[in-house]
């Protein structure tokens, strides 16, 4: 993939983040922190390109002439899918945004639609089963909690590590819905702790829970597939793990680092009765991500020989089951 193509992919991302208007300013915020991070890439411009679309100084129509090759367009579809659906159900401005991103492409229909549900499933189904058992725990928005039950914290130790071995892994495959998978993975697992603590949470608390620990959805998304797009990583033909460890290597270090520091974290504020203070859960999910990053080799390994039995009907099994 030439670097022009790449170019024009991140915009189109990066355009799709923007498309409902609705972006809170502290997810502006991540998502322009990612562009600068992002940008060792000289030919791609990543800072430059977020100020354009931000600006409104660059549209669809000026970006999908640089297409030239069919992966290129259907990667550009599928990563803008993914970005719509990371943060929950597609609004009406972005789906009127990517049904005219496919006509302007010229995919077919059927495939275009067979991916976007199956990027719908990764969100909703998780989302739908939290706020299902929210509603029968509780009648009112915050969280219920039941007699404190006994919890068994070894168990949860091993859960987190084994969501954080299992997101790690999903870095290491080049499919755009293995990345796609790691946050509904990680809302499960948070939904699992408070649970076990009593709590019966719905799809709105943990998604506020997730974004107060500082972890934007959409920013987290671009953030992943952003580094395996670079990369060259990100939709390669066949599937399969990833050879060498480059740039995959760092975001696959990145999820099993934010994936455990979210388990942990979520172990604290619920164990304690959910009175952490903003500031102090942003302080702490700081504090352990870097922890984790020490781990992170340590659990190589095991993460490797995940992602080698992985692939993406695995992967969906796995959000619609556990």
């Amino acid at each position: 993939m030439t670097a022009e193509e790449t170019r024009a992919i991140l915009t189109i991302a990066l355009l799709a983040a923007f498309a409902d208007g609705q972006k809170h300013e502290r997810e502006r915020d991540e998502i322009r922190r990612i562009a600068e991070g992002l940008s060792s890439d000289d030919a791609v411009r990543l800072p430059a390109l977020y100020q354009d679309v931000l600006m409104q100084r660059v549209s669809l129509a000026d970006t999908l002439p640089a297409l030239a090759t069919a992966p290129a367009r259907q990667l550009a579809y599928e990563m803008a899918v993914c970005v719509c659906d990371a943060d929950g159900a597609k609004s009406p401005a972005e789906q009127a945004f990517l049904a005219q991103l496919q006509q302007g492409l010229g995919l077919d229909a059927h495939s275009a639609d067979g991916f976007s549900r199956q990027s719908q499933e990764l969100v909703v189904l998780p989302a739908a089963a939290a706020a299902s058992a929210g509603a029968a725990g509780a009648t009112s928005g915050a969280p219920a909690a039941a007699p404190a039950p006994v919890v068994d914290q070894a168990a949860l130790d091993k859960d987190i590590l084994d969501t954080a071995i299992l997101n790690g892994a999903l870095e290491l495959l080049p499919e755009t819905l293995s990345t796609m998978a790691i946050i509904p993975l990680q809302m499960k697992l948070v939904y699992r702790i408070g649970q076990a603590h009593g709590y019966a949470l719905d799809s709105g608390h943990i998604k506020d829970f997730i974004a107060t620990a500082g972890v934007g959805l959409t920013s987290q998304y671009l953030e992943q597939a952003g580094r395996k797009l670079l990369g060259g990583l990100l939709g390669r033909i066949g599937g399969g793990l990833v050879g060498g460890l480059g740039r995959q290597a760092v975001s696959s270090g990145m999820s099993f680092a934010s994936t455990y520091a979210l388990g942990q974290l979520a172990t604290r504020y619920y164990a304690g009765g959910r009175t952490l203070s903003t500031q102090v859960l942003k302080d702490s999910y700081g504090a352990i991500v870097q922890q984790a990053q020490g781990l992170y080799q340590n659990h190589l390994p095991a993460i490797q020989e995940k992602a080698r039995g992985l692939n993406v009907g695995q992967v969906l099994a796995m959000v619609r089951g556990r």
